[in-house]
């Protein structure tokens, strides 16, 4: 009976991590596939270069998304190479999706769009590691 309640217990927090981590990344991407799939609305933009601050947020949400995941994964793997996994995954991410664009009617693939998806991997990914995953790890280490 021992064995079966590991088990169990196993495969609960096994689903708890897909659920909590790993969902939310791929509610992410398909959202941008499906926001990608339909053609550009045209409108007076809000202000000038929305469309890269757009961009910009929506690919550092995806890379520190990703990297939640991953650390919630895998937590004993450096912070280094999780924070390079997760921008090279949003960026590869961002280079399929402006692909993707090219073949949508009235859109088209742009090297600034893809610029702005990979800055804001890097920034996200960064800040959120940086200041959320290292500084909460330091305050763990702090002797009392």
């Amino acid at each position: 009976m021992l064995k079966k309640e590991l088990w169990m217990k196993k495969s609960f927090n096994k689903l708890n991590l897909i659920y909590l981590y790993r969902l939310p990344v791929i509610v992410l991407c398909l959202f941008i596939f499906w926001q990608s799939s339909y053609p550009g609305i045209i409108s007076e933009p809000l202000f000038p270069f929305d469309d890269k601050v757009f961009h910009f947020a929506v690919y550092a949400l995806l890379a520190i998304l990703t990297a939640r995941d991953l650390i919630a994964e895998k937590p004993f793997q450096p912070l280094t190479r999780i924070k390079i996994i997760a921008i090279f995954f949003a960026c590869l991410f961002g280079l399929s999706d402006e692909i993707h664009q090219a073949f949508v009617a009235s859109r088209d693939a742009s090297a600034g769009d893809f610029l702005a998806d990979c800055a804001g991997s890097i920034l996200g990914c960064h800040i959120y590691i940086e200041f959320f995953i290292r500084k909460n790890k330091r305050q763990v280490r702090k002797p009392l």
